[in-house]
């Protein structure tokens, strides 16, 4: 018996002998491995996977193969919830007709990460949770604690990226209730970040919110230089719907 290992499980495969076909090749097994540990599974790789456990358990025996299976088919499943709840919230942008499902593919995506494990894929379905209810349902009250765990934990699993989201929207809601030292702090650290990873749309989008932060502690020459930083950036990265916003921010500045 050769044993391979992954973060998981022990994906066991069992020696071919003349009375016994082998459905599970040794070699698309270890293939689907080297993926997971380079962190390259894709949705069709989690499938495939899931069909050679199958075969592992009906043809093999294996019984514990239809738990690791199911597992598979659960991180596609929360990957897809997340794909569509962001897709349902691009539409409500776009035409601001809550769709009722989308807080709940949310939740959906947040319950089976948290079952697998996922601590960076949780963090970002809890960020989008928190971002439903500060934007589709203007409720700061229960979007900051969702989005307060959503920072804590994407900073825990190294996800700069959903950090600076959740810093963001944290930074939103400091704004909106009057907080503008500790709005423009959390702005700060979301755009640095932003940076770090090479986000520049986000880099942009946040030295508008910066802007209006600074504007409204009284320093409109130093908020019309964030636009214009943000101008020269989104226009870079062909941001067009972001330089539209820095457009509408300077007219009102």
């Amino acid at each position: 018996m050769e044993v391979v290992a992954d973060e998981h499980n022990l994906i066991r495969v069992t020696a071919r002998t003349s009375d016994q076909p082998m459905p599970c090749p040794i070699s698309r097994v270890r293939r689907v491995v080297r993926k997971r540990r380079r962190g390259e599974m894709s949705a069709d790789d989690r499938i495939e996977q899931a069909r050679l456990l199958y075969e592992r358990a009906v043809f093999g025996g294996d019984t514990d193969a239809m738990t690791a299976a199911e597992r598979e088919l659960d991180a596609v499943e929360a990957d897809l919830a997340l794909a569509r709840g962001r897709v349902m919230h691009a539409r409500f942008l776009d035409n601001r007709h809550e769709n009722p499902h989308e807080l709940s593919v949310f939740e959906r995506a947040a319950g089976l990460y948290r079952q697998l494990g996922d601590l960076r894929g949780e963090a970002e379905a809890l960020f989008w949770i928190g971002c439903f209810h500060q934007v589709v349902r203007n409720d700061d009250a229960a979007a900051v604690p969702v989005l307060e765990q959503s920072h804590r934990k994407s900073v825990h699993a190294g996800d700069a990226l959903t950090a600076s989201y959740a810093l963001r929207h944290l930074g939103i809601a400091d704004q909106r209730a009057g907080r503008l030292e500790s709005a423009r702090e959390r702005l700060e650290e979301s755009t640095r970040l932003r940076r770090e990873v090479g986000f520049l749309p986000g880099v942009a989008a946040n030295l508008i919110g910066l802007a209006y932060v600074t504007a409204g502690e009284g320093r409109r020459d130093e908020a019309l230089e964030f636009l214009d930083e943000a101008g020269s950036i989104a226009e870079a990265a062909r941001a067009y719907g972001i330089l539209r916003q820095v457009q509408e921010a300077q007219a009102q500045l």
